[in-house]
């Protein structure tokens, strides 16, 4: 069942939605040659609670962290470890989400360690895009699939792939709740957009095929051919108008 939020609801969710980003921002900075994968999770953890809020991820289906932590063809999940050092030449992506109010923002980045090699710079950059192309379509009249088609175009069309294993989803009370939103498929399918609907659209595109395998850990997700991944992602609210990102710092930029 779809849930549609009130004008309250949206304004609680914005305030969910700040403190994720600054959560992610906070990671975003703290992504340097030396530095562990925990040593993020701690500020993750340290930015969401000094604001009043919870992680959403720790305990969720017995996650251990406050933030997942993946690093080049890692794609998604990774379990941060004191043991997992970061390195020049990385990229790492980062998914962070904060309780508070009754609702939880979730947002994601990837975040280049260093200097990274072209081919992680363009893939980055165009996982980023990509997110922006499917919020051209997530207006009330549209269909879910408009937006996980536009994903699919621009990403293959700059010689990439979408994950197909995992979606995006709907936002809000729940970490997860419906509909879910796919990174592919054909326009004009799934269910027609409505004003306060709220969405977690999030782009995972691998450099080489979209296959993924799950790790022993029943966390970790990697590309199946080792090739790098990278994901983006933010909570959007539909409009009467164009999309509102509510994972965004207060003065309206992501870092």
């Amino acid at each position: 069942m779809i849930k549609i939020k009130s004008s309250r609801e949206l304004e609680l969710m914005r305030i969910a939605g700040r403190i994720t980003a600054e959560a992610r921002a906070s990671a975003a900075r703290a992504v340097k040659p030396g530095v562990t994968t925990a040593e993020i999770d701690r500020v993750v953890r340290k930015t969401i609670e000094d604001a009043g809020a919870k992680p959403s991820f720790l305990g969720y289906g017995g996650f251990p962290a406050s933030a997942c932590v993946s690093v080049n063809d890692e794609v998604i999940h990774g379990i941060p470890s004191k043991n997992r050092v970061i390195h020049e030449g990385d990229i790492v992506k980062v998914d962070v989400g904060a309780y508070i109010g009754g609702f939880h923002g979730d947002c994601a980045m990837t975040i280049p360690c260093g200097e990274v090699s072209e081919e992680a710079k363009r893939l980055i950059a165009v996982t980023r895009q990509s997110f922006y192309e499917g919020i051209k379509l997530a207006v009330a009249g549209k269909r879910v699939s408009d937006i996980s088609h536009a994903v699919q175009t621009y990403v293959e069309a700059n010689g990439f792939s979408v994950v197909r294993t995992y979606v995006g989803h709907g936002v809000g009370a729940e970490l997860h709740e419906s509909p879910e939103v796919p990174n592919f498929g054909r326009p004009g399918h799934g269910m027609r957009l409505q004003p306060g609907m709220t969405l977690a659209v999030e782009p995972m595109v691998n450099a080489g095929v979209f296959g993924v395998k799950c790790l022993s850990d029943g966390w970790t997700v990697k590309t199946l051919d080792g090739k790098l991944s990278a994901h983006y992602e933010n909570t959007i609210a539909i409009t009467d108008g164009d999309p509102e990102i509510l994972t965004l710092l207060e003065n309206g930029e992501e870092l």
